[in-house]
């Protein structure tokens, strides 16, 4: 993610978690606050208490990639800290995936629902899948 859409100060990062509305589920915490910019900035926050950095560090790089993916669907104006709690880390990629989207979509933070699913808003616009071109390049191949 790049750099313009982090929260990056300790400060902001506590001023989000004083001042800003939050919303929880098993495995994450998420905490918001306007933030006057035409643009959302995220931030990730895993406490030592979760293990060893490559566990924590695991999990953050998961978070991360999960807002950079849905960046585009989440409305502008506001600064976003995901807070992981105790069972995120042996969770994995997909559950975290689906406990941030509810969590977004309980904060109403989707510009568009039909958007909330990157990979139906994104991929699959009329692009054929990868199996189905392979298929129709073997029938060709095998007439030709």
């Amino acid at each position: 993610m790049k750099r313009v859409y982090r929260v990056r100060s300790d400060q902001r990062f506590q001023e989000i978690r004083r001042h800003g509305r939050s919303y929880s589920n098993a495995w994450l915490v998420l905490c918001l606050l306007p933030n006057q910019l035409l643009y959302s900035r995220f931030g990730v926050v895993v406490n030592s208490r979760l293990g060893n950095a490559v566990r924590r560090n695991r999990v953050k790089r998961r978070l991360r990639e999960i807002l950079r993916l849905r960046q585009r669907t989440i409305q502008s104006g506001w600064d976003l800290v995901l807070i992981a709690r105790q069972p995120a880390r042996s969770a994995g990629y997909w559950e975290l995936e689906s406990a941030c989207t509810r969590l977004l979509e309980r904060a109403r933070l989707f510009s568009d629902t039909n958007l909330a699913d990157p990979v139906l808003s994104g991929r699959e616009s009329g692009r054929e899948s990868g199996r189905e071109s392979g298929k129709a390049n073997r029938s060709q191949a095998e007439a030709g």
